[in-house]
């Protein structure tokens, strides 16, 4: 659901004139999604969109200039930046280069994976917090996969 959020957004703020978060609010129920003002905030500020002043006198959501996809995905990221992971119970560590724990740990949540219920990062390390101690492999697993490893 969100990553098809955040696809609407990007699409509406580059397609229209997107002055509040409750216009935008209004542009994305007419797509079907019902999202509460706090979503919607985190959405905007997830995406790095910025306001803008427009040609009205007004000021527009946006992009900042050269980006032209803010989503981390984890296909870019753990390919350069994993280095690996040991877990105990429902709690795995992920190690990551220094500075890739933060962006490794945002395109975790924001894949929203059912099995995950938190993740906290600091500068080379990850902590996801899994539903389930049977969840462990099965995320060491899929992260490796990801990774290339």
């Amino acid at each position: 659901m969100k990553p098809q959020r955040h696809a609407a957004i990007l699409e509406l703020v580059r397609d229209r004139r997107v002055s509040s978060q409750e216009v935008l609010r209004d542009f994305l129920a007419e797509r079907g999604f019902e999202v509460a003002q706090a979503t919607l905030s985190r959405d905007i500020r997830e995406l790095g969109l910025v306001k803008v002043p427009d040609e009205n006198g007004g000021s527009t959501y946006t992009l900042p200039p050269g980006v032209t996809d803010p989503t981390p995905t984890l296909a870019r990221l753990l390919p350069s930046l994993y280095l690996g992971s040991d877990g105990v119970g429902n709690l795995l560590v992920v190690k990551t280069v220094v500075g890739g724990a933060q962006p490794i740990a945002v395109g975790i949540d924001w894949e929203e994976w059912p099995e995950v219920l938190g993740t906290v990062a600091g500068d080379d390390t990850i902590l996801l917090i899994l539903r389930d101690v049977a969840h462990l492999d099965t995320i060491v697993r899929r992260i490796e996969e990801i990774a290339g490893v």
